[in-house]
């Protein structure tokens, strides 16, 4: 039996119009793409082609209005979650400032053209430009794609975001309350009740919740529906509190943001979901607003769209200029922060579609007098084409310039070819937190420098040893792959595991080791001393040692037991290279342990790293118990070790062992001992010299430049 579709417009066959919509995502950037039109704003002029003022293929139903709505939570959400939390909190002062340059400028400038270039009432005119105040993030997935999304001028336009568009639409609440005469001393005390407890509620005890989850849940699946859960559960508890879902959004992804490394397998699914489905659906619900037949048909709609488009670019790209002149940023970054603040979308859709259903009275005619009339509608809908155009492009510019120039300033590609991390892997409950450690210690850009090596006894006669070592292999390539990163699987047979650890090494010039303990078994009194004798003569590599008792993504903090003169060891720019990638993307604190002197040199490297640090005197490494007391469940301990004859060895590292036994057993910890050259050779290089201090400051300069004089293979 033969079922034939019905092709009437708009489309009602769900099939068909999920089909077209999927059709739209896929085409329309590659074809807009070709004419160098922005992806985002390509989709927009989508939605508004197949749209019902379009064509009418689709109308904007309950689902298309569902699904933007949670395409517009998921950019908020990720904006919260891809920040640079040890730059937000250093940049906050920043963020403020530009958060009431980017409210007040649109305020004063809406509120003077409302009441004198468009002719309305004070509360329509201040309503009028709360919506130029606020603004919607539509280039964020723009700039995050270039790569750029975690710099200092995105943190604070951010952050900004944050604080106009809660003020905007605190305004909104105030003259929608003076229109209904409900704006009283217990209109105020309620709604700052409830933003307080609302705030309290995501940033405290959302993260508790996701930390609790996350131990006790590692299914990819279930991960990533609580990670929804958790978005929805914030915007809900925002309306609740009286302010926009978005708010609750973008704190949801704050909340989140330590719990969800950036360079796990879960954010890279949040990514890729919501860049595919969720907020394309966003943008063509946003492009089937858009009414083009507003221009022919309608004098006082194109007036009040000039105004509206005028006066809020003109506000927004006054308040980056201002930024820039301020914190004195490059033009490039004035163009990011003009480029992400000057789209007009959600919070702007809220008010106006609340100022338009808010009826102050009649006129002559019966006809209901709005707060927001339909010119003032139509002339938003045309404002939000004008600034995600606008917006788009600005921000494209600014952001390809800023990723050319940090492409140049980062890692050469001979550093990163340089840099490759070799993964022993034997036990298959270990392999995933293995895995996401070496992408964590990695520099970011290396994409190809991982290897899992599997060793098999080549005396050997069970036959199905081989078979499960490539099970294994193939099990840490699944992990690998999706964080967006390309194992390199190395199946060995040899006659023991040091002598296939150490050929492996020396085979594929490896510079990273990363090494697992067993999750359930303490660490023998012996292994240190066989593992010296074993791998770590044979070895001079940055060998990393790594016993996980909790998901990595967990952990609150690190504390790192740095022995006395590590920063004149020849490998201390290594393993302190490793130590900052963790902090980048994991977000977690850092508190060193050390003496004075070694401490005031890691501060000096510090100051110019975007994270978070404490610093704590420590030099008797007898004393293990006061690290104890200080110690938390969700810590992770790390201890610098040093080989024999290194300047920074004690002969108190034997006793490391018995000191985790007893005090660490049930934690997790990174045992570290920096890469090595002969102590002839590392006697040769004062870290103090003014001519190493410099680019010490710049360490993955530093180590460029050392791998070039030092060849230990």
């Amino acid at each position: 039996m033969l079922i034939l579709l019905e092709f009437t417009l708009p489309l009602t066959n769900p099939v068909l119009k999920f089909l077209l919509i999927l059709v739209i995502i896929l085409i329309a950037p590659i074809l807009l793409n070709k004419i160098k039109i922005p992806h985002l704003l390509g989709l927009i002029i989508a939605g508004a082609i197949v749209g019902p003022k379009g064509i009418n293929l689709i109308e904007r139903d309950s689902s298309i209005i569902l699904s933007g709505t949670a395409g517009l939570l998921y950019i908020m959400f990720l904006a919260g979650l891809e920040i640079d939390l040890a730059d937000f909190k250093k940049n906050s002062k920043k963020s403020a400032v530009f958060g009431m340059y980017t409210f007040l400028i649109p305020m004063i400038l809406g509120t003077l053209a409302g009441l004198y270039l468009l002719n309305m009432s004070v509360p329509t005119s201040i309503l009028l430009a709360s919506m130029f105040a606020s603004h919607t993030l539509i280039a964020y997935p723009l700039v995050s794609k270039m790569g750029v999304a975690k710099n200092k001028a995105v943190n604070i336009t951010v952050g900004g975001t944050l604080i106009t568009d809660t003020l905007a639409l605190l305004v909104l609440a105030i003259i929608v309350g003076m229109t209904t005469g409900e704006v009283n001393a217990e209109f105020w005390i309620k709604l700052g009740v409830y933003i307080i407890l609302f705030g309290l509620t995501v940033m405290f005890i959302f993260p508790i919740i996701g930390r609790c989850f996350f131990k006790k849940f590692d299914d990819s699946v279930s991960q990533y529906i609580f990670v929804l859960v958790m978005v929805f559960l914030g915007a809900v508890l925002a309306e609740l509190a009286g302010i926009e879902a978005i708010i609750g959004a973008f704190l949801s992804g704050l909340a989140l943001n330590r719990l969800i490394p950036h360079t796990s397998p879960l954010m890279n699914r949040i990514e890729f979901v919501g860049n595919a489905i969720f907020i394309p659906f966003f943008l063509i619900g946003v492009g089937m607003l858009i009414d083009y037949r507003v221009f022919f048909n309608d004098i006082e709609t194109i007036k009040v769209a000039v105004v509206m488009i005028i006066v809020a670019t003109s506000a927004k790209f006054l308040a980056a200029w201002i930024t820039q002149k301020t914190f004195k940023f490059s033009a490039d970054e004035r163009r990011l922060i003009f480029g992400l603040s000057n789209a007009q979308a959600a919070a702007t859709l809220a008010a106006v579609l609340v100022g338009y259903n808010i009826i102050t009275g009649e006129n002559a005619s019966g006809e209901p007098i709005r707060l927001l009339n339909e010119s003032v509608l139509n002339g938003t809908i045309l404002m939000i084409l004008f600034t995600c155009t606008i917006a788009s492009f600005v921000a494209q510019k600014g952001a390809k310039s800023i990723a050319l120039l940090e492409s140049s300033d980062a890692d050469s590609e001979e550093l990163i070819n340089t840099e490759r991390v070799l993964i022993p892997i034997s036990n298959s409950e270990t392999i995933d937190e293995l895995i996401n450690l070496g992408i964590t210690v990695k520099s970011k850009k290396n994409k190809e420098g991982l290897f899992a090596l599997s060793i098999v006894d080549n005396s050997s006669t069970d036959a199905s040893a081989g078979k499960n070592a490539q099970k294994i292999l193939n099990k840490a390539t699944v992990t690998a792959s999706a964080t967006d990163n390309k194992l390199q699987e190395i199946l060995r047979y040899d006659s023991s595991i040091v002598n296939g650890i150490t050929s492996v090494v020396k085979e594929q010039k490896i510079t990273d080791l990363i090494l697992g303990l067993h999750i359930s078994k303490g660490i023998s009194e012996s292994f240190l001393g066989n593992l010296t004798e074993g791998i770590l003569t044979k070895c001079n590599t940055t060998t990393l040692i790594y016993k996980p008792a909790q998901p990595f993504n967990t952990i609150k903090r690190h504390l790192i037991i740095v022995p006395e003169n590590s920063e004149k060891d020849m490998g201390f720019p290594f393993w302190i290279i490793k130590i900052w990638n963790i902090a980048r993307n994991s977000g977690a604190k850092l508190v060193f342990y050390a003496n004075k002197e070694t401490l005031l040199f890691i501060k000096q490297l510090q100051a110019k790293q975007s994270i978070e640090c404490e610093f704590e005197e420590f030099s008797d490494w007898d004393d293990f118990l006061i690290l104890a007391k200080n110690f938390y469940q969700d810590d992770n301990l790390i201890i610098v070790l040093s080989r024999k004859d290194e300047p920074s060895y004690n002969k108190n590292m034997s006793k490391i062992p018995s000191y985790l036994n007893r005090y660490f057993k049930d934690n997790s910890y990174i045992l570290i001992y920096p890469m090595q050259a002969s102590y002839q050779n590392a006697s040769k290089i004062d870290y103090k010299n003014p001519t190493l201090l410099a680019p010490l400051e710049k360490l993955d300069e530093l180590r460029k430049s050392i791998a070039k004089k030092f060849k230990w293979w």
